[in-house]
């Protein structure tokens, strides 16, 4: 597993026994870092939006006493099927056995349209619609919830009967994700209707929810949910 040193802000991998990490959940934008770049490191790389939201991340790590955070744009070499398919597969856990999750709201500001209440304000958030963000939701389990300004307005439990309306799934299996295997089937599928994702990654951001692993093959189109 390859993490980032929220200190030195280099990528080390490691084996076995994974250090404690921190994890960041957000939906991407223009402009991310992916892992050649970030193994680059070029000083014109550090003044990127992508940059920015990375640095932060493993800020907020540190201030939480964690030496490590995992990013997933650049924490995963794309290049390497092998290391896609690996973390693709991988991921869920990753995200369950985080010691926290930030969760990064670039289209949220807590200080615009104020009047309107947090709740209805979060849900017409981009993260609310991305596949890959649902088992990011519920997967670990200490989540706060981070404005545009990195700015912390809530957590998965204080959120969660709005979190719940939103996106469709019950409070308890926010609660607690180990329950999820009591949920049918069809109910875990419909989570995904309210999402968008390219086909593909529409099924393969559900492996973790069903508990399954399989290889990626981006091109098969409408057959990955046949295997699935």
């Amino acid at each position: 597993m390859m993490l980032i040193n929220t200190i030195t802000l280099k990528l080390e991998e490691f084996f076995g026994t994974i250090p404690d990490y921190a994890i960041l959940s957000h939906a991407w934008a223009g402009g991310e870092v992916s892992f050649e770049e970030f193994m680059q490191c070029r000083p014109a790389l550090q003044a990127t939006q992508g940059f920015a939201k990375i640095a932060a991340a493993c800020d907020k790590a540190r201030s939480h006493g964690m030496a490590y955070c995992w990013v997933d744009t650049c924490c995963i070499d794309k290049s390497s099927s092998a290391d896609l398919s690996e973390s693709t597969n991988s991921m869920f856990n990753w995200y369950r056995k985080s010691q926290a999750c930030y969760v990064f709201l670039a289209d949220f500001d807590l200080d615009v349209d104020a009047e309107e209440s947090v709740a209805s304000r979060i849900a017409k958030c981009r993260w609310f619609t991305r596949g890959w963000c649902l088992q990011e939701l519920i997967a670990p389990t200490h989540l706060r919830f981070y404005d545009c300004k990195w700015r912390c307005f809530g957590t998965k439990e204080s959120l969660r009967k709005y979190i719940s309306e939103i996106s469709g799934v019950a409070q308890d299996i926010l609660n607690d994700s180990s329950h999820l295997h009591t949920v049918p089937v069809a109910k875990r599928m419909s989570w995904s209707s309210r999402r968008n994702e390219r086909v593909e990654d529409m099924a393969y951001s559900l492996l973790g929810i069903f508990d399954i692993n399989m290889p990626m093959l981006y091109g098969e189109g409408d057959k990955a949910f046949i295997r699935l």
